[in-house]
């Protein structure tokens, strides 16, 4: 029998990573290739934490739905006919079929096995032939709901159904955000997700990471965003997300061959805020990377230890698209942004070889990959959490 990673040592050497910076060090390399520890994880984190699965301008219609999969958990997210956005298990109550697929627009949901059918709240309507079953009661049988939550227009699920809300804890964030008017944006959805094989936190760390910004990217598309302006700023020790700030050198800096916004600037920010970008994440699912012009946003999915399926969408500033030739401009922001992603998706790839070798090491950090620490702070308490929850149920 393979013996366990997780114990007692294992978890106290994690107070390394988040000591200061000055001392701190990478956490083990075991957190992002072992099965054990993925397992660990989607319940120390997975089934505590609010996760992004969408924008709420997917579903702006009554009736409208969209389907999602996280760590395994099939979900239906719909607009009500009340008008009330809903989340709950795809997963139909009588033999375990999925009832919907994709996204649309639709009265009600028909499981295609056996035809139970249920409304846009989940209710079981009709289950046909059942009126033979003994005490078998419709209302007993709906579609299991899961809490949901919107801020700044992306759609959070939780599967604990004690969990605390999710807004009052970005308040940092929301303060920075606050003239990027989210919730205004004009949205660019993802047209379907990719897939990527390595571990969803070697995605976040390299996403918001200020020390190799014009190092990897040395270049025309990116060297106007130096490491030496990255800023970090103190956050509230319960915050749910953390960002940093990256100095341009120059104003409406923007992630193409122009090196300027080519599209509208979003209207309410300030001229600090034009001479700056800002990168955001709100872990375990969500990832922002926002210009004067445009936003990117990232919404990430762990389907293993070594794995995660990933959509990638947009947010423009209102009437962005009614430009003639908005399509021509977004080619051009698109294929800066896209041979920079590659870039980045290229080490995440040979960081995941990396942390399987046995010479993977806990490194040591710049003051430039502040961002990696905050991640640290977010993770280690909900680690050790996990691990008393688990130590006490084994007890």
């Amino acid at each position: 029998m393979k013996p366990t990673i997780l114990n007692d040592e294992f978890f106290a050497s994690f107070e390394s990573s988040v000591a200061s910076i000055e001392q701190a060090e990478t956490l083990p390399p075991a957190c992002y290739t072992s099965k054990e520890f993925y397992e660990f994880e989607k319940e120390a984190l997975f089934n505590h934490e609010w996760l992004c699965v969408g924008r709420e301008s997917w579903v702006p219609q009554p009736g409208d739905y969209f389907t999602s999969s996280i760590v395994g958990e099939p979900l239906l997210i719909t607009h009500g006919q009340d008008g009330q956005l809903r989340a709950m298990s795809s997963v139909c109550q009588h033999r375990g079929m999925l009832v919907a697929e994709g996204r649309g627009n639709t009265r009600g949901f028909v499981c295609p096995y056996h035809h139970w059918t249920y409304a846009l709240d989940g209710r079981l309507v009709n289950a046909p032939s059942m009126g033979k079953t003994c005490d078998f009661d419709k209302q007993r049988h709906g579609l299991p709901q899961i809490k949901v939550e919107v801020w700044q227009g992306f759609v959070f699920i939780n599967f604990d159904e004690q969990a605390t809300p999710l807004a009052p804890r970005l308040s940092a964030l929301d303060a920075v955000l606050e003239r990027y008017a989210l919730g205004e944006a004009e949205d660019q959805p993802p047209e379907s997700p990719g897939r990527y094989q390595w571990n969803w936190k070697v995605m976040f760390e390299n996403n918001n990471d200020g020390y190799h910004a014009n190092k990897l990217h040395h270049g025309p598309l990116h060297d106007f965003v130096p490491s030496s302006l990255a800023r970090f700023p103190e956050l509230p020790e319960d915050t749910a997300g953390y960002f940093r700030w990256n100095g341009t050198l120059h104003g409406d800096a923007s992630f193409n061959a122009t090196q300027k916004a080519l599209l509208p600037i979003f209207p309410k920010l300030t001229e600090q805020d034009r001479k700056q970008m800002v990168f955001a994440n709100v872990p375990p699912t969500l990832s922002l990377v926002l210009t004067a012009d445009m936003i990117i946003y990232l919404i990430l999915r762990a389907d293993g230890p070594e794995s995660l399926e990933m959509d990638t969408g947009l947010l423009l500033a209102p009437g962005a698209t009614a430009d003639p030739a908005f399509r021509h401009k977004m080619a051009i922001n698109m294929a800066g942004a896209e041979e920079i992603m590659a870039q980045d998706w290229h080490v995440d790839e040979l960081v995941q070889v990396g942390l399987r070798s046995r010479f993977a090491p806990r490194g040591r950090y710049s003051w430039q990959e502040g961002a990696q620490h905050d991640f640290n702070k977010w993770l280690v308490p909900r680690y050790r959490e996990g691990w008393q929850r688990l130590r006490t149920q084994q007890a």
